[in-house]
């Protein structure tokens, strides 16, 4: 009898295939004290597996193919770093040497410190950053044992009576799946990990199908069982009739030749049927990220994330000049295409990963999600703020860039955000360095920031609706508690009640240089093709979002016409029992 059981659907399409079982290395660790005298031994076993490791990843790095995405080599440096953190190795070697832990127990025990450090951070980005941490454990306890992940699974190889298999795992690391791709997998699913693990967003650039997060499914699947991974709806049926194997494998030749044809869509001017032209941009995370943003046909940058050049840097933050170098990287590749880099978002639940914290115990909050993040935690250090405007500014000499600052609700921080930034023009014209105009936007993601547009419309060249945390504090849910996640809702009344109004208010708003103010939506939302025709019709132009969907949402695009879904959209703004508001979708939907 058929079992479905529900994940997280991360990277889309469908897989059909039997179970290939990747058991964890953490299953069967022994635990045991090591004799006295012997902890020196134990202490060079674990030193030996870590070069084992190392070794092993420069091995995958050196073997990447030129067709792998760039992504893949970026997470490896990750794990290496994360390697050569003294958390997993002078802190491990302190279990052996002051408990006589064997070196399997003290890494097992050092990995439940640390878990319990990012389960307690509140942003869901960071707190995915776990996984990478557990990958790295995973790998030295194969290592202890004298095998390797991949060679920990003699059916790996399996497959020759023509079958086609998909892979069942705990969790994989990122620098394995390339190996996947390029063997006999069609498709994986995990027990842990959420839509920013890494594991999630080298799937989405390798478009293998793939769901994370299914809690028990590599205890509950059994090796061979016939499994469909459905990556569109974050659902495996296990042991599937024959009639749903036959359905799914429609469905799956369906969607390749869907998103062959979306392939063609490339070069298409992105106009609706009613001629409006309509802005696509890609969100990235790495200056890497660029090429899979061209190839997907992105007109440019709509939010490039600089918090991945401020983690795992254990002894100092990123300078000036290692800035100014990624920042530069990104207008050069992106060819004189708009970029919009936002501020460093962190703070309170995303502490920096730097050794000696010069601020310790300045952020430890009751609610760290309302605590000193984003713009609050730039303004609260001055001189790190300014080192990045410093290194933005100068970037701009090499191409048209969009300094973006995020969760802006308060006319002082407006103010002293200027203030920051004329005092680095100020300090680069001092030294003579040369720099370049810039545009300044603010990010809308607090309902405090929807009522403060009036203000923020006359100071600031584009505004940026962040979604994802909008929906977060106007509905206060937190969307990575399991306990309320059900009621987090894109398409909540009250949300898209400060959605409309954000769009309309910037329509036709000048800031006091007389410039129009450009509106766009960098979140979760802009990348939903099931979202594309109601954000037309609100009057959004401009979406940004991850590459991989870009050319989804564009077939919506090109299929849709403004004029006749603007009352559409408005019909759907003013219901607000649940009923009439599937009544108002369905019919701007038809």
């Amino acid at each position: 009898m058929a079992v479905q059981i529900f994940g997280i659907p991360v990277s889309r399409g469908v897989a059909v295939g039997r179970a290939v079982l990747l058991t964890s290395a953490r299953l069967d660790v022994a635990h045991y004290f090591v004799d006295p005298g012997s902890e020196e031994h134990e202490v060079n076993r674990l030193r030996a597996a870590r070069l084992a490791v190392r070794a092993e990843l420069d091995t995958l790095q050196g073997e990447l193919p030129d067709d792998a995405p760039p992504e893949l080599s970026a997470f490896i440096d990750v794990h290496k770093m994360l390697l050569d953190d003294p958390q997993i190795g002078r802190e491990t070697a302190g279990w052996i040497r002051q408990r006589r832990y064997n070196a399997e127990w003290a890494l097992t025990a050092q990995l439940d410190v640390i878990a319990r450090s990012f389960d307690e951070m509140d942003d869901s980005y960071l707190r995915d950053r776990k996984a990478d941490v557990e990958q790295v454990v995973e790998r030295l306890l194969y290592a202890l044992r004298g095998s390797s992940v991949l060679g920990g699974s003699s059916a790996l190889h399996r497959g020759s009576d023509g079958d086609a298999l998909v892979l069942v795992a705990h969790d994989i690391a990122p620098a394995d799946m390339m190996q996947f791709k390029q063997g006999v997998f069609g498709g994986f699913v995990t027990d842990v990990g959420g839509k920013t693990s890494h594991t999630a967003i080298v799937a989405r650039s390798l478009d293998i199908p793939a769901v994370v997060g299914a809690r028990e499914a590599s205890r509950l699947i059994r090796q061979d069982d016939w499994v469909v991974i459905d990556g569109d709806n974050g659902l495996l049926i296990v042991d599937p009739s024959p009639i749903i194997v036959e359905d799914y494998r429609v469905r799956k030749q369906e969607s390749e030749l869907g998103r062959e044809r979306l392939k063609r869509l490339v070069h298409t001017p992105t106009r609706t049927l009613d001629g409006q032209q309509v802005e696509l941009l890609a969100n990235i995370e790495l200056p890497e990220d660029c090429e899979a943003a061209l190839a997907s046909g992105a007109a440019g940058v709509g939010l490039f994330r600089t918090e991945f050049l401020f983690m795992n840097r254990k002894h100092a933050l990123p300078d000036e000049e290692a800035q100014f170098s990624a920042y530069r990287k990104v207008l050069q590749a992106m060819g004189g295409r708009p970029v919009t880099i936002r501020t460093i978002d962190i703070g309170a639940d995303k502490p920096l990963d730097t050794t000696v914290d010069y601020r310790d115990g300045e952020f430890n909050h009751l609610n760290p999600a309302l605590g000193l993040r984003a713009i609050r935690y730039s303004l609260s250090d001055p001189a790190m703020f300014r080192v990045q405007l410093r290194a933005l500014l100068r970037a701009a000499v090499c191409g048209p860039l969009r300094i973006l600052i995020p969760m802006l609700a308060h006319a002082g921080e407006l103010r002293q955000t200027f203030t920051q930034l004329e005092l680095a023009r100020n300090e680069l014209d001092a030294a003579g360095i040369a720099h370049g105009p810039v545009e300044v936007g603010a990010m809308i993601e607090v309902p405090g920031a929807v009522l403060m547009l009036p203000l923020f419309l006359r100071h600031f060249d584009f505004i940026s609706i962040g979604t994802n945390d909008l929906v977060q504090y106007t509905l206060a849910i937190d969307r990575a508690d399991e306990s309320v996640a059900s009621l987090y809702d894109p398409l909540h009344p009250a949300v898209l009640q400060l959605l409309g109004q954000t769009i309309e208010q910037a329509h036709g708003a000048h800031n006091w240089k007389g410039r129009a103010v450009h509106v766009s939506v960098c979140g979760e939302m802009a990348g939903d093709p099931q979202l594309t025709r109601l954000l037309l019709g609100l009057g959004l132009r401009s979406f940004s979002m991850h590459p991989a969907q870009l050319l989804s949402v564009k077939q919506q695009v090109l299929r849709a016409d403004c004029a006749r879904l603007a009352p559409l959209a408005q019909a759907v703004l003013a219901e607000f029992e649940p009923e009439g508001q599937q009544r108002a979708l369905a019919a701007l939907a038809g």
